[in-house]
């Protein structure tokens, strides 16, 4: 009997050895598998357990105005957000959050109730709003520190800077030109989390230079407000639908001042409606009206066709182009070019282009940049509409003579007219003249640039004097005048075109341009007025504001009072030979004869 008890508790230890075995292979095999097959695989699935990334922003980099002043910053702030799985009472926090944040509890609560282990509450909050939400100490709400871009001067050349979003990347105007500049590198941070989620180590990895470059701009915070209050003067004064006025350096193609009204504040750019957002001095065209008279006037000149003296019959204020019929503001007879442009006579440049010749025109226009991108470093510019001219009927090459058929830029229009006051050179605009790192160390700079000459010094100086005498007594840029310093200047009247094609009935653009002192320019100026009511010519509504823009921003640069010496008398005598003088006379006979 024992042999048989010890046999068949041999068998049964056998039997369990044998089972312990295989239940010890299986492991160790399962193990192996884990190890060697499944190790990379577990590894991350246990690593997304304990470990959370974030990615910081970088700073943005300062832009500052042309004397260092900062126009737009980044500021530290702490954004607030929510790890969902540790909040408890979800409806409850929501409740807490909404009251305090002024945000629908709707939201929060979805937000809340998800499966995410991590949720943002509100981006970028005010102070006080992060303030009352640290003072609640509430499970599972943290804040996260982050970058937001505040522009100290609100609306101040808003067009001209543009904004950021949330996430620190440029949106509109220089904040996104430039914003591969501007952009800090991102940073990455690994918190390491135990199983109640409380962080006890943490890795921060930055790639390059954190922070971004600077900028330093042209434009003048000073001489930009100048610009800015002058406008805003202007639009509410004859309740017009908007406004635009630039002021630059006619020597270096510097912008010291861009300026729109309405404008809007980028702190809060949301709360404006998108069409405030665009620098339209750039994207947006229009047709000049008589401003358009100046390049005319250049063309015909700078061919030989004309002299300032040379005289044209302006029919009495009504002239029949085939079907069409074109009308003065007042009816003049004999006028020398030097007077067609004074007075502003539609007629009159009619017959200087008609003297000139379309080809002629066309290429001087094209030569002055028009029909073409200036190349300005700000986005979305609009190289504007000039049919070549070879299309032109004889109509189209009248109406373009004095500003209608053709559409230009504010950009386009005051880069050409600075031209002239360049005596002759065309230079290339731009809005950023430094690029510095976060060190203050020069990256890129920006230098005047020629672009081409358009017109001979002999030419440009011509033009001066002819400009001269648009505000001196009798014409029509005569509201423009300084009194201690002598303005080149030209009026501009253009009926708008409708979204039918069609010129709309009461709907104007005035506007006037010009630059001073005549004898060294320092400044050119555009204002640009946009439907004004009651009044729509560019003398009575954009010539004073004009006048306020270049007195000021003259007395700021303080440069010293000055007149030219040669009146509108002297100069209608002293341009041109005894010849044309002689010639001259004899047309006026001739129309006092004719009554």
């Amino acid at each position: 009997m024992k042999s048989i008890a010890g046999k068949y508790i041999r068998l049964r230890v056998i039997l369990i050895g044998f089972i312990f075995s295989l239940f010890l292979i299986g492991i160790g095999a399962k193990a192996v598998y884990l190890q060697v097959y499944c190790g990379p695989w577990l590894s991350q699935k246990a690593a997304r357990q304990y470990e959370k990334s974030f990615v910081s922003h970088g700073k943005r980099g300062t832009i500052f105005d042309s004397n260092h002043r900062e126009m737009a910053v980044s500021i530290d702030v702490a954004s607030i957000a929510a790890y969902p799985r540790k909040i408890k009472d979800a409806s409850a926090t929501a409740n807490t959050l909404g009251k305090a944040l002024n945000i629908k509890q709707k939201d929060l609560n979805r937000k809340l109730a998800s499966n995410k282990s991590f949720v943002w509450i509100k981006r970028h909050p005010a102070p006080r709003e992060a303030m009352a939400i640290k003072a609640l100490e509430l499970n599972g709400v943290d804040f996260i520190p982050e970058h937001k871009r505040f522009y100290p001067n609100r609306n101040l050349a808003a067009q001209v800077l543009g904004f950021s979003g949330l996430d620190g990347h440029g949106l509109e105007g220089i904040e996104f030109y430039y914003n591969s500049y501007l952009e800090g590198a991102d940073g990455r941070f690994t918190i390491l989390k135990d199983a109640f989620g409380r962080g006890f180590n943490a890795d921060k990895k930055i790639a390059g230079n954190y922070r971004g470059n600077n900028l330093i701009l042209t434009i003048d915070g000073t001489v930009q407000h100048i610009t800015e209050q002058a406008l805003e003067e202007a639009v509410v004064k004859h309740s017009a639908q908007s406004g635009m006025a630039i002021v630059m350096d006619p020597k270096t193609g510097a912008v010291l001042a861009l300026a729109h009204y309405p404008h809007f504040n980028p702190n809060s750019f949301e709360k404006f409606n998108s069409k405030l957002w665009r620098n339209r001095c750039i994207t947006d065209q229009f047709e000049p009206g008589s401003t358009m008279k100046i390049f005319t006037a250049s063309a015909a000149i700078e061919s030989g066709a004309c002299t300032p003296n040379t005289i044209f019959y302006c029919e009495k204020g009504s002239y029949k182009i085939g079907n069409d019929i074109v009308h003065d503001s007042k009816p003049h007879g004999w006028l020398s070019l030097q007077q067609i442009v004074k007075y502003s006579s539609n007629i009159g440049i009619i017959k200087v282009s008609e003297t000139t010749g379309s080809e002629t025109l066309y290429k001087t226009l094209r030569s002055f940049g028009f029909d073409e991108k200036t190349g300005i470093d700000c986005p979305g510019e609009t190289p504007g509409s000039l049919a070549p001219y070879n299309r032109w009927s004889k109509i189209d090459a009248g109406a373009i003579s004095f500003g209608q058929g053709i559409s230009v830029s504010a950009l386009q229009l005051i880069t050409a007219t600075c031209a002239i006051a360049n005596n002759g050179i065309l230079m290339k605009p731009y809005v950023v003249q430094a690029i510095t790192d976060k060190n203050g160390r020069l990256i890129k700079n920006s230098v005047p640039r020629e672009v081409r000459r358009v017109i001979s010094a002999k030419t440009a100086e011509t033009m001066k004097r002819i400009l001269l005498t648009v505000t001196e007594t009798g014409g029509t840029g005569v509201n423009a005048a300084l009194g201690n310093y002598a303005v080149c200047g030209k009026t501009g009247t253009a009926q708008k075109i409708d979204e039918k094609g069609t010129y709309a009935k009461g709907k104007y653009i005035a506007s006037f341009i010009g630059f001073a002192p005549a004898e060294d320019p320092e400044t050119a100026i555009l204002v640009v007025i946009d439907e004004p009511r009651n009044q729509h010519y560019g003398s009575i509504v954009a010539a004073p504001a004009f006048r306020k823009i270049a007195y000021e921003t003259l007395n700021y640069m303080n440069l010293p009072a000055r007149r030219n010496k040669l009146t509108a008398r002297q100069i209608d005598w002293r341009i041109g030979s005894d010849d044309q003088r002689r010639s001259a006379a004899e047309y006026l006979q001739t129309d006092r004869a004719r009554g």
